[in-house]
């Protein structure tokens, strides 16, 4: 076995330079014939516009005095005629071809020995000359055919680096196109081990293994256990795969082969599955290393079945890397790392074993995962003594590594922007706010009936989840727009982890998407498109709950949608028929209904609330979840806890001067009748028209669907037609 890999890895050797020199003799044929070419062609265009006449006939045009000069030299004689004879001349030359678009040619004769035409010029007055002639060949040769054919291989070579990607060295990057494009990290280089990853302890345990076999092979292979050839990291963008990849090499301190799976794919066929050979190849000479393919979805997609969308050069490639898979000897010690957040698109035979054996999914941080992923975070950062990072970890329910690496280090240039010399707490929560909603919209300005349709919307949500068992608490509430969208929001937050929730949650879930537009319709009796995202989050629940959860009393435990792309978008592909699809969607349809009216009787019994929460709101602009409890309770909400931060100034905004309002797509669907409370006089400016939530509405948190925390929004889209009380009049068709 040993001694056919050495034999490889010598042809291996000896194949490169011979094929860079192959490379070159090529290029320099091609440069030479093109030259060749060039020279001919040109010779022939320059010789297109002549005419060659006999000797006696140039002898018969001086006597008759219609030539102007004569240019002599060793191999021809050149005239130029006078213009009085030019037309003439073309006349008898051309005869019925002739017209008065052609041009007048060069006409030249051979020379011959006529000792007497020079005194024959003389006198005619005939101009003659010799032009001067380099007698040196070598001179001539080397700028119509050398110095042409060296500019032309240059210019080829330099093309075939550019569009092969092929690297400097052996065939000046002419044998190198299929050579492998993978970084390698040597020892610790990688600068990475399991201490700079927090937060996935499953997946770091499955992978200690093979750190273990890389260092101690022989205590396997004395019981008889093969190493696994590969294993395929497995989870959603952001979770740390790369960089658990980076760790194990660090751990392991062997060398590391990066590279992505779009460096294999290019346009010529045959290129990629090179690339992955000379990666094995390169990888074999190393061993014991590890071999980290990111993104490998890119050329392990599903082979096509044939027709037409087939992909050949991908499909080479895929085969060329089962190939190495099957090929390499286990025992030496290279192990292949891949890296995918679309594992249902890879083709079955990357993934049986042999080639990739293990699975390992890398999955959002729980509640300890994410304190220890702000941990490592933070190690480099100072902080100050009210930094709670157990609160701030409750806080970030759903988010993966590289989100709470951003968060952590938008919070430090807050800190900076703010002069201070340390990270607060009111630093990491502001932080955790822009990330997910945008900063703060200062120079916006809305009207009071705007603020107030808004306030009543937010407390809305927050009221009705309040009134509910089984819900997120409150942790926030907002009047104030922000960059991505939302004129306002709710922010929930667990108090505990969960990974279930029973139909009665997620009905009161669909009951708080609802509540702005409970609170809007109870209050002012309208509605705005401030709540299409909350339509839109709640409908998407209550098709997961018929299709998906079993849910529904008119299908039962009937699955009707698939879950696709769970580590992406978390998009359902329905699989029923059109018509059971149209009773989903009146099964859908009743679940929105109910739940909108529970959250309209749910505000109508607490409408005293209601109203003290959005005075409240209005007057401070910004509350925390802590205050509008104390509100129900009826304390002081000025003495709450603010979740762990230190009490800052107001932040309530003050414009000045004069701010024009941006323009807005804001608009009432409906006709509400007289209301004290909202309605101005009618003298008053602004038209009835001007509502809140037509730019509102960026969902604040994670987009993740499945993710525990989900705080609200107003939504930013007109929203669908609204779902009303059977004995309540329809408000209005939606137009948009």
């Amino acid at each position: 076995m040993d001694h056919k890999g050495n034999n490889n890895n010598k042809n291996g050797k000896g194949g490169g330079p011979k094929k860079s020199m192959m490379g070159i003799a090529s290029i320099i044929i091609w440069a030479v014939v093109i030259v060749v070419l060039f020279n001919y062609f040109a010779s022939a265009a320059a010789t297109s516009g002549q005419v060659e006449i006999k000797f006696s006939e140039l002898i018969q045009l001086v006597k008759d005095d219609k030539v102007e000069e004569v240019e002599l030299q060793t191999n021809r004689y050149t005239v130029t005629l006078k213009e009085d004879a030019q037309q003439g001349w073309m006349q008898e030359y051309y005869g019925e071809e002739y017209n008065e678009n052609l041009q007048m040619p060069t006409i030249y004769a051979a020379p011959l020995s006529y000792t007497d035409f020079l005194l024959l010029l003389d006198e005619h007055g005939v101009a003659y000359y010799t032009p001067y002639q380099s007698s040196n060949f070598f001179t001539e040769f080397l700028l119509s055919y050398l110095l042409p054919m060296l500019i032309m291989v240059g210019i080829m070579i330099l093309v075939f680096r550019i569009f092969m990607g092929g690297k400097m060295g052996g065939g000046m990057g002419i044998g190198s196109v299929g050579k492998s494009n993978a970084k390698m990290y040597v020892e610790k280089s990688t600068g990475v081990t399991f201490r700079d990853v927090a937060g996935q302890d499953e997946a770091k345990e499955s992978l200690e293994e093979i750190i273990d076999f890389l260092h101690n092979p022989g205590k396997y292979t004395a019981i008889g256990a093969k190493l696994p050839k590969g294993a395929l990291l497995v989870g959603s963008p952001g979770t740390g795969k790369t960089l658990l990849a980076k760790a194990v090499a660090g751990e392991a301190k062997v060398p590391f082969f990066s590279i992505s799976g779009s460096d294999f794919v290019e346009m010529f066929v045959g290129v990629g599955a090179s690339r992955v050979r000379d990666l094995f190849k390169e990888a074999a000479k190393m061993a014991p290393c590890i071999i980290f393919i990111d993104e490998i979805d890119t050329i392990g997609k599903k082979r096509d079945s044939g027709g037409i969308g087939g992909n050949d050069e991908r499909e080479q490639t895929l085969n060329q890397l089962l190939a190495e898979l099957d090929g390499f000897d286990p025992t030496k010690g290279v192990i292949v790392l891949g890296a995918t957040n679309r594992p249902e698109v890879l083709d079955k035979a990357l993934l049986r074993p042999g080639r990739f054996d293990r699975r390992i999914t890398v999955d959002r941080p729980n509640l300890a995962g994410r304190l220890a992923t702000l941990q490592v975070h933070t190690r480099n950062i100072r902080l100050s003594e009210d930094v709670n990072l157990e609160k701030i970890a409750a806080a970030t329910a759903g988010c993966v590594g590289a989100d709470l690496a951003n968060l952590v280090n938008e919070a430090a240039l807050r800190a900076v922007r703010m002069g201070r010399q340390a990270v607060n707490q009111n630093d990491l929560l502001a932080s955790f706010e822009m990330v997910i909603a945008g900063a703060e919209k200062k120079g916006t300005v809305l009207t009071e009936k705007e603020k107030k349709l808004i306030a009543y919307h937010e407390v809305g949500h927050a009221l009705v989840a309040a009134r509910q068992k089984g819900t997120q608490p409150v942790s926030k509430i907002t009047i104030v727009p922000h960059t991505q969208g939302a004129l306002g929001y709710t922010m929930q937050t667990p108090e505990e982890e969960k990974y279930l929730e029973d139909k009665e949650e997620l009905l009161a879930d669909m009951r708080t998407l609802l509540g702005g537009r409970a609170a809007e319709w109870t209050v002012f009796h309208t509605m705005t498109t401030g709540a299409s995202n909350d339509i839109e989050r709640a409908t998407d629940l209550a098709r997961r709950m018929v299709t998906m959860f079993g849910m529904s009393e008119r299908f039962g435990v009937m699955g009707l949608a698939t879950l696709q792309n769970r580590y992406l978008d978390g998009t359902a592909g329905m699989n029923c028929a059109e018509a059971t699809a149209a009773q989903v969607d009146e099964e859908v349809r009743k679940l929105m209904t109910d739940a909108y009216q529970d959250a309209i009787r749910i505000l109508e019994e607490n409408r005293e609330m209601l109203d003290k929460i959005a005075a409240y709101l209005l007057e401070k602009e910004t509350i925390t979840g802590q205050e509008m409890m104390a509100i129900l309770e009826g304390r002081d909400p000025a003495l709450v806890d603010n979740f762990g931060a230190t009490p800052e100034p107001s932040r309530k905004r003050t414009l000045t001067g004069d701010v024009e309002p941006p323009a807005r797509a804001v608009h009432m669907v409906s006709e509400p009748p007289v209301n004290p409370f909202i309605d101005p006089p009618a003298d008053a400016e602004g038209e009835s028209g001007d509502t809140a939530g037509g730019e509102g509405g960026a969902q604040p948190g994670p987009a993740d669907s499945d993710a525990p925390a989900a705080p609200e929004s107003t939504g930013d889209s007109a929203p669908p037609e609204a779902v009303n009380d059977a004995g309540d009049s329809d408000p209005g068709d939606e137009k948009n």
